[in-house]
This record gives structure tokens, C-alpha cells and sequence, in this order.
């Protein structure tokens, strides 16, 4: 759904109304811009975009796409191409641009807040993540997570983190949730908060590594070296460690070692030579009778 977020200046929003023609009338603009695939034609404002991003300033002051020198004919309307955004998106960015407001809906929040990063518009940025913040869903906030990680938004790094928190059983069945890098998928697994019991996480790893495995073309002990240190074998009961050593024997998911520590936990009623936060239940752990003597169990 669409929804405009704005920090608004006098008369912005009517200018960029009274302005909308002209970003598609050629006598009216001085710069085109080529976007997306669709290849759409954008017309726009020398003096607005170089006001407003240095990203553009730097962009407009070079010599024209097509152009051989600086006598060359071409005209100093460009056009620019920009192929890797989509239509949508730029349109966002220019909107932002003429008016320090955004219209945004869930398809191309992170696409603008990527723009956004981009061109160096730290207005927008707070928009994009406010927006995201509000409208942010299951399907969504795995995808959003991973954005907030790459771009170092700490603050929708926690949010996206207490959401995943609320409802992880469900988040771990999404696409978006495979799609995690290992790097932000253990720092998801490092949470005590987690709603999802540890064997349900346990698989919910074990199908991301072989997702990863796939698309990146490496063994899955190899993609899955960061996150599996972060799941907690030792709470599972004997029976769970055996089904677990048997489909470890097909993929070698978790290393030997990892598997003998939670057995040897369960030898020896405590956790022997297993860092303690290995043996601290999560919120969402279903309880074992073992848990009792996991010394680090107690806070």
C-alpha cells in the first residue's frame, strides 16, 4: 500500500506537482535520464538534482553518455543510463529530491533505501528506514534485516532483530530467511530471545545451508561454518542427538566435534568444555529433563 513520508518545506509538494509535467516534456528540462530495463525516459532538472546530491552534481559535470570529448555535438541533455535501478525507484529519489518527501510502498522500500545510501541522501534514508519500521511483516523483515546490516542502520538492525524475536517460528519458513548472508543468520542465532525451539532451528539452519550450498556453489559445511557455532546442541535430549547424527551424515552440516561436546554434556550431567551461552535455553527451547544440569542454565 502506498504511503508518503515526508519532512516538508513550504510549497514543496506543489512544486513538484506544478513540476510533474516536465519530467516527461523534453522542452521543459535539460537532463534525460535511461532507466531500468524498460529503458523509461526521465527528464529532470540540472539545477534542482546538483542542489540537492553531490552524487548528481558529480554525475551531471561529466562529459554526456555518447559523447567523444568536450567539443563533441551531443546534446547536454545526456541521456544518462542507469540500468540497474528500476523506474519506480529513481522516480522515488527524483520525488525526494524536488520535495524532501518520498511515496513509498513495501516493493521498493529497500530499493530506495539502497538509493538512498547511494547517492549519499541521509534524508531519505531516515524515511526509508521509518517507513520499512511501520510496515515491516514476516515475509519481509528477514530481507529487511540483511539491508539494515549491509548499510549499518543500527536502529533497524534492533527492530527487525525484537521482530524476528516475536515471531521466529514463522520467520524461519520464509524465503527471506534463506536467503540470509552467514554473517547476519548468526547474529540472529546469537539471540536468547529466539520464539522457535532449538531443534526446529536446528533444520531451519540445516535448509538455509543446503539453499546457500546451491546458489553459491560451495559444501555446505563450508557456507554453514558461521552460523552452525551459534546453535545449541547440547539442549537437545539423547533421542534428538541421534536423529540429528543421522542426517549429519549425509550433508556433515555440523562438525564431529560440535556433536560429541553435547553428548559428552549429557555423560557428564554439565556442560564440560561447552561455552555457556551453547547451554542457555532460548525463550522459545520446549524443556528437556537434561536442562536442569546445564550449570550455565542458571542466570
Amino acid at each position: 500500500f502506498p504511503c508518503a513520508w515526508s519532512r516538508p518545506r513550504a510549497g514543496c509538494a506543489l512544486a513538484f506537482q506544478a513540476l510533474c509535467p516536465s519530467l516527461s516534456s523534453v522542452p521543459c528540462s535539460d537532463v534525460m535520464f535511461v532507466v531500468g530495463r524498460e529503458q523509461q525516459q526521465v527528464f529532470a532538472h540540472r539545477c534542482v538534482l546538483a542542489c540537492r546530491c553531490q552524487a548528481f552534481r558529480g554525475m551531471l559535470s561529466q562529459v554526456p553518455v555518447g559523447s567523444q570529448d568536450s567539443s563533441s555535438s551531443v546534446s547536454p541533455q545526456g541521456p544518462f543510463i542507469l540500468g540497474n535501478v528500476q523506474p519506480e525507484v529513481f522516480l522515488a529519489v527524483i520525488e525526494f529530491l524536488y520535495t524532501n518527501s518520498v511515496t513509498l510502498n513495501s516493493h521498493i522500500a529497500l530499493e530506495v533505501l539502497t538509493s538512498s545510501v547511494e547517492y549519499g541522501l541521509q534524508d531519505l534514508c531516515k524515511l526509508c528506514v521509518k517507513f520499512i519500521k511501520d510496515t515491516l511483516s514476516v515475509e519481509q523483515v528477514c530481507e529487511a534485516l540483511q539491508a539494515a546490516v549491509t548499510y549499518g542502520q543500527a536502529d533497524l538492525q534492533q527492530h527487525c532483530l525484537a521482530f524476528i524475536e516475536g515471531c521466529t517460528a514463522a520467520v524461519v519458513q520464509t524465503q527471506g530467511f534463506r536467503e540470509l548472508s552467514d554473517v547476519v543468520l548468526a547474529r540472529v542465532l546469537r539471540s536468547d530471545r529466539l520464539a522457535v525451539d532449538e531443534l526446529d532451528l536446528v533444520q531451519a539452519v540445516r535448509e538455509w545451508a543446503h539453499v546457500s550450498s546451491a546458489v553459491l556453489e560451495r559444501p555446505v559445511p563450508e557456507v554453514a561454518a558461521l552460523p552452525v557455532k551459534e546453535l545449541r546442541l547440547p539442549l537437545l535430549a539423547p533421542s534428538e542427538l541421534v536423529t540429528l547424527e543421522s542426517h549429519n551424515q549425509q550433508d556433515l552440516l555440523i562438525p564431529v566435534e560440535n556433536i560429541a561436546a553435547a553428548w559428552r554434556a549429557h555423560a557428564l550431567r554439565k556442560a564440560s568444555g561447552v561455552p555457556s551461552r551453547l547451554c542457555r535455553p532460548r525463550r522459545g527451547t520446549r524443556p528437556r529433563d537434561h536442562h536442569r544440569h546445564l550449570e550455565p542454565h542458571a542466570k
